[in-house]
């Protein structure tokens, strides 16, 4: 059978599991295992590298395992629990969920095997500093459970990693370092989270929210440089000119904010009285409507070419970003004039770099711009992979980021939970088998 997320990398599997219980899937890896049998785990499938597309043996599908039991200041939540139902459960008891990825339908699990983020990562963090503790099925069907504190009882080599305030690409292996931060963001290939206990933070004051325009790019990212450091700034997000025609709207910047309390912020080479703002959830939930819309025209224009798209999640250092925009222009105005839009997290210096190739010729091309613009972040101090995981179709990336050496450290990882390398093949490390 035919299993794809919403990258469309193309994935099958000779059979589809979809257990309810811990036991139930602990049975099934086991028996995969014994049999030698890869297999990969399924969410709501709306990821963005192709993690959760198989690449033959069994997929298990993690959506019926749906506990959620709500405390003061925790939830305890199945993986196959989506994100905007914890969201709506943390509001409902008078808390709130930080991590929001922007597509809210995703799955905790799977927010969790990319330690996923969103708008406001720029100042909650992504979902690893949310995570208190886990409870883990492996390969070999054994459970375990670890809490936030608890130490990895084995040495591991120190990964370099990027100065960015997000990454989430390999192994952040460091000696001495948390099984929770191990086991969120491993992207599937170490074993499958069965519960996990979520931090809940007390809910917010009162928020303005705001879609501001700007005459130029250059005046929206001066505006970022004086608004980062703003105290109660949830979020800062960016929208370029062609997503914005797009969206049907006649302007040649915006940036996205979202402020807590009574702090302000110069307007100053904004066009103010253009600008949308709201204080009321239902309008701030517009704004998030109106963002996340922009991702499915995007989808729409796929859809009409037949090409897949390229998208970017690459991410530098806060002093790179006006280095790195320049960067995407060049290129992108070389490559694909007219194809290509730019917008996302501006606040962290991660903006996802979209385009759209109408013919083969295009499509074979941008493989490589890709590649190349991985570089440049990589050169500048960045990562590769800021929220979205590599799964797949990125796989290939992370040589760009990390030296042999240190891929072999993470490799000798992968071994010790998975020594016949079963679990996600071909997610993360492009060898589609275990190494000789």
């Amino acid at each position: 059978m035919e299993i794809t997320d919403a990258s469309n990398y193309p994935g099958h599997a000779e059979e589809l599991f979809a257990p309810e219980t811990e036991s139930e899937l602990a049975s099934i890896l086991k028996r995969a295992s014994q049999q030698k049998i890869p297999v990969t785990v399924c969410g709501a499938l709306t990821g963005l590298a192709g993690g959760a597309s198989p690449s033959g043996g069994w997929a298990i599908s993690l959506t019926r395992m749906r506990k959620l039991d709500v405390g003061k200041g925790r939830a305890v939540a199945g993986p196959g629990v989506l994100l905007r139902e914890v969201q709506a459960a943390a509001a409902d008891s008078g808390q709130f969920y930080a991590p929001d990825p922007t597509e809210n339908t995703s799955s905790i699990g799977g927010n969790i095997a990319a330690n996923s983020s969103g708008s406001r990562s720029f100042r909650y963090g992504a979902t690893r500093r949310h995570v208190l503790s886990l409870r883990v099925a492996l390969m070999d069907g054994t459970i375990v459970s670890h809490r936030r504190g608890e130490k990895i009882n084995f040495e591991v080599a120190e990964i370099s990693l990027p100065r960015t305030t997000k990454h989430s690409a390999g192994y952040p292996l460091a000696p001495g370092m948390e099984w929770l931060d191990l086991f969120v963001g491993n992207e599937g290939t170490l074993g499958v989270v069965t519960e996990a206990e979520l931090q809940f933070l007390p809910a917010p004051g009162e928020r303005l929210g705001g879609v501001v325009f700007f005459r130029s790019e250059d005046a929206a990212m001066d505006a970022v440089e004086r608004w980062r450091p703003t105290p109660g700034l949830n979020m800062i997000e960016y929208i370029d000119q062609a997503s914005l025609e797009m969206m049907n709207v006649p302007q040649k910047a915006a940036l996205m904010i979202e402020i807590e309390g009574d702090a302000d912020i110069d307007m100053s080479n904004a066009l103010e009285n253009d600008s949308w703002f709201a204080t009321s959830a239902s309008d701030r939930e517009r704004f998030r409507v109106f963002r996340h819309t922009l991702a499915e025209k995007a989808n729409d224009r796929v859809r009409r070419t037949g090409f897949m798209k390229f998208g970017t999640d690459y991410a530098v250092p806060l002093d790179k970003s006006r280095e790195m925009m320049a960067i995407y222009r060049r290129v992108m105005d070389a490559d694909a004039p007219g194809r290509y839009v730019i917008y996302g997290h501006i606040g962290d210096a991660h903006v996802h770099v979209n385009s759209f190739p109408e013919t083969r010729e295009q499509f074979e091309r941008g493989k490589e711009v890709m590649t190349s613009l991985a570089r440049e972040a990589v050169k500048l101090g960045g990562t590769v992979g800021a929220e979205h995981g590599l799964g797949k179709r990125k796989a290939h990336l992370l040589e760009i980021q990390y030296p042999p050496d240190q891929i072999e450290a993470m490799k000798q990882v992968k071994r010790r939970f998975d020594p016949d390398w079963l679990l996600g093949r071909g997610t993360l490390f492009a060898s589609n088998g275990p190494p000789a």
